[in-house]
């Protein structure tokens, strides 16, 4: 990833903050090269990462690599705060929206990270 873009943002993780990771994203899809459904579906995966990770006062961390044709997002908060069934509908969502999907759970805090990557005649560019 040499010739990565590396952007990270760090806020409130509450909901009236939303609209800035929404409007990062949008940004960064749109650099990587993405069309307007591609755009759509790295903005939907941020809102409900948001979700995932979000919460109370605390803060979280988006980090956004941007590649030609791919976006990673990597969220950093504090963790789950929603019930399993809703954390399931989350998590079908965002994976039917992204190429990858990550979740790593430790003590007080959560990462998850997604990838999304450009599509060519309907179908992913393969990894670099």
């Amino acid at each position: 990833m040499s010739d990565a873009l590396h952007i990270t943002l760090r806020f409130p993780a509450r909901p009236e903050f939303l609209r800035l990771a929404r409007l990062a994203a949008t940004d960064v899809a749109s650099r990587a090269g993405f069309d307007i459904d591609e755009i759509e579906d790295l903005r939907i995966a941020v809102s409900e990462l948001c979700a995932m990770v979000g919460g109370g006062d605390a803060e979280m961390d988006l980090a956004f690599t941007l590649e030609d044709g791919l976006v990673e997002v990597q969220a950093i908060g504090e963790g789950p705060s929603g019930a399993d069934e809703e954390e399931e509908f989350i998590r079908a969502l965002i994976d039917a929206v992204v190429d990858e999907l990550h979740v790593v759970d430790a003590d007080a805090s959560r990462t998850i990270r997604v990838v999304k990557r450009r599509r060519v005649d309907g179908r992913a560019l393969p990894r670099a």
